[in-house]
């Protein structure tokens, strides 16, 4: 037991060194737009290991365009939405380096410029140009007066449906809603395992957007919709929760 012990306790310590070093390689940057303007244009460069997380508050139903140019092949972005520590909607190395699409939350979202790892155990040095532009007109939520929110929260119904979401054993979410109009237009969040949830943009009683990167698909009924991100996840979203009534 008596060696056990100092094994454990250098282990805690090296772990909590690796996350506190891993914070101190990121600069938090925050995003502000010229009166009049939409976009903007950032010219930095990262070195290894550091990572710039560009921030700006957005709303659901605007349009985010993200662009980078840079020379270094290993150099992209995330986009992490709302509350997202390391979860990404879009991941740049996979997508390329240029996204357009509609947001689907209100709140704070990031652009996140990092270097594959192989190049920052290098510690290469990348030269970039990044450009954001978010346009449109948000989706306001319905006022309070006019459709009653759960107290304490933005949002103005909760139940719960049937859902399958990847790498877990949970088969139920709790699915609650931002209506944003009477016509099917609304924020859908669920929410499964305490922490993990996402978020579907309706739009008329069409899902039109969401923060994840993958692919989306639903089908329809009486009942409401199934919407699907790849082949093995699944969420069951009931009419009356977005439509209301």
């Amino acid at each position: 037991m008596n060696r056990i012990f100092p094994l454990l306790l250098a282990a805690l310590l090296l772990a909590v060194a690796s996350v506190y070093a891993a914070e101190s390689e990121r600069t938090v940057k925050p995003v502000h737009f010229a009166k009049g303007s939409s976009d903007t244009v950032f010219k930095d460069s990262i070195l290894g290991y550091h990572t710039i997380d560009y921030q700006f508050r957005a709303a659901a139903g605007q349009t985010l365009k993200v662009s980078l140019q840079t020379a270094n092949g290993a150099n992209y972005f995330n986009i992490l939405p709302p509350g997202s520590v390391d979860v990404a909607m879009y991941n740049a190395s996979t997508g390329g380096n240029r996204f357009e699409g509609l947001l689907p939350y209100d709140g704070v979202y990031s652009v996140r410029i990092y270097l594959m790892r192989s190049a920052a155990r290098r510690n290469e040095r990348a030269y970039f140009s990044l450009a954001i532009d978010v346009t449109g007109k948000p989706l306001v939520a319905v006022s309070a007066k006019v459709d009653a929110v759960i107290p304490g929260t933005p949002f103005h119904a909760m139940t719960t449906a049937p859902c399958t979401p990847a790498y877990t054993q949970a088969r139920e979410c709790e699915a609650w809603v931002i209506r944003r109009g009477f016509d099917g237009t609304a924020t859908v969040e669920l929410r499964w395992d305490k922490t993990a949830k996402l978020r579907i943009l309706f739009v008329k009683g069409k899902p039109v957007a969401s923060d994840t990167m993958h692919a989306m698909t639903y089908t329809r009924d009486e009942k409401g919709w199934i919407v699907r991100f790849g082949k093995d996840e699944s969420f069951v979203v009931p009419e009356p929760l977005v439509f209301g009534g």
